[in-house]
C-alpha cells in the first residue's frame, strides 16, 4: 500500500453537518409535484448525486411517473431558489473534530481536497458559512459543475488529483457518507476507500458497497492513515 498523499473528502454529512437539508429540499421540490416520497427513500437514491440526477434517479425509483424527465426538470428548477431560501436561515458547523484532523493532515503534507453533487455557487456559500478558505483550511474544491461525469464516476477524484499534482490514484483515499461515495472512489481505483457515518446512509447500506473502513466520523481518520503507514 502506497502512503497517502491526498484525501478527498464529501461536504454534506460528511464535512459539513447540514441536517440534510439538501436531501429534505430534494424531498420537498418533488413532493411539490404530488407526490410522497420519504427523506429515507430520497437518502437511499439521491444520496451523493448531482441534484438533478438525484431527483430523477429518486422519481424512477419510488413513483409510478410517466413523465419522469419533464417533472424532473421542473423540480430541478425550483430546487436552487428553494434552498437558497433555507440556507439563508441555516446554522451551517462542521462535526466535532473534522475542522482538526484536517489541519493535521495538512501539517504532515497530505492533500486535503472538497468534492460535492452541489453546483459551484452552493458549495461555495456552505464553505463561506464555515469561513473555511481554499489554500488555508482545505487545498481545493471540486464541484459537480466542474466535470462532465458526476459521481459515481471519477471525474471529481481525477481533477482533485490534478489540482494537487498526484498521479497515482493508489495514493489517494476518498471518504463519504453515501454509496455512491464509495463508488466514485473505488471507480477512480482510490487506495482507501472510507465510509462514514455522521450522514446520509447507516453502516448496513454502506457495507453494499464494500469501502475498507466505516467509520463513526472523519475525526477518527488519522487513525486509519496510521494504520495503513500514511
Amino acid at each position: 500500500m502506497k502512503n497517502i498523499k491526498l484525501v478527498v473528502l464529501d461536504m454534506a454529512g460528511t464535512t459539513v453537518d447540514e441536517d440534510n437539508v439538501v436531501y429534505k429540499t430534494v424531498q420537498k421540490v418533488i413532493n411539490d409535484k404530488g407526490f410522497n416520497v420519504s427523506l429515507e427513500e430520497v437518502l437511499a437514491h439521491g444520496a451523493g448525486k448531482e441534484k438533478h440526477q438525484a431527483i430523477t434517479d429518486v422519481l424512477k425509483a419510488c413513483t409510478n411517473s410517466t413523465d419522469i424527465a419533464s417533472i424532473a426538470s421542473e423540480a430541478f428548477a425550483n430546487f436552487k431558489p428553494t434552498l437558497k431560501l433555507t440556507y439563508e436561515q441555516l446554522e451551517v458547523k462542521t462535526f466535532p473534530g473534522v475542522k482538526e484532523m484536517m489541519k493535521g493532515l495538512r501539517s504532515k503534507g497530505v492533500f486535503v481536497v472538497l468534492n460535492t453533487g452541489y453546483d459551484r455557487k452552493t458549495a461555495l456559500s456552505l464553505l463561506l458559512k464555515l469561513g473555511w478558505e481554499t489554500g488555508k483550511d482545505i487545498d481545493g474544491l471540486v464541484t459537480a459543475d466542474d466535470v462532465l461525469n458526476g459521481r459515481p464516476q471519477p471525474d471529481m477524484i481525477y481533477k482533485a488529483m490534478k489540482i494537487c499534482g498526484i498521479t497515482e490514484s493508489q495514493e489517494v483515499l476518498k471518504a463519504g457518507d453515501s454509496t455512491i461515495d464509495i463508488e466514485e472512489g473505488k471507480n477512480a481505483n482510490c487506495g482507501l476507500t472510507i465510509g462514514v457515518l455522521t450522514g446520509a446512509q447507516n453502516e448496513k447500506q454502506l457495507k453494499t458497497a464494500h469501502p475498507d473502513y466505516i467509520l463513526p466520523s472523519l475525526a477518527s481518520l488519522p487513525e486509519v492513515l496510521a494504520v495503513k503507514g500514511a
